[in-house]
């Protein structure tokens, strides 16, 4: 009777253990697909892409089209003339001290 016991306690405890490996991996995964996807909208892909990442292989190409691909922001930014479309403030002109005399 002693063992059952304490063969039930054990059973508990793994199962609740279990549970919370559950739900730790469970939100890492969510994090990884919302930074994924945050990443996936600045560089102009659409978001949705980065569920690419759950799929074997898959992540391998996705990270290398995000490493070594022209973004679509890079081509709209190419088209706009360059990174900065703006021209930088003039600077300032030098001046000879005033001299007192």
């Amino acid at each position: 009777m002693h063992q059952n016991q304490d063969t039930a306690n054990a059973i508990a405890a793994m199962a609740g253990l279990g549970l919370v490996w559950f739900i730790i991996v469970v939100c890492c995964i969510a994090f990884g697909i919302i930074v994924n996807w945050r990443i996936a909208a600045k560089a102009g892909y659409p978001g949705a892409i980065s569920l690419l990442m759950l799929i074997p292989f898959a992540n391998l190409v996705l990270i290398l089209i995000f490493a070594f691909g022209e973004w679509p922001i890079e081509r709209t930014l190419k088209a706009m003339g360059g990174m900065n479309p703006m021209p930088p403030p003039p600077a300032p002109q030098w001046q000879p001290p005033a001299t007192t005399a």
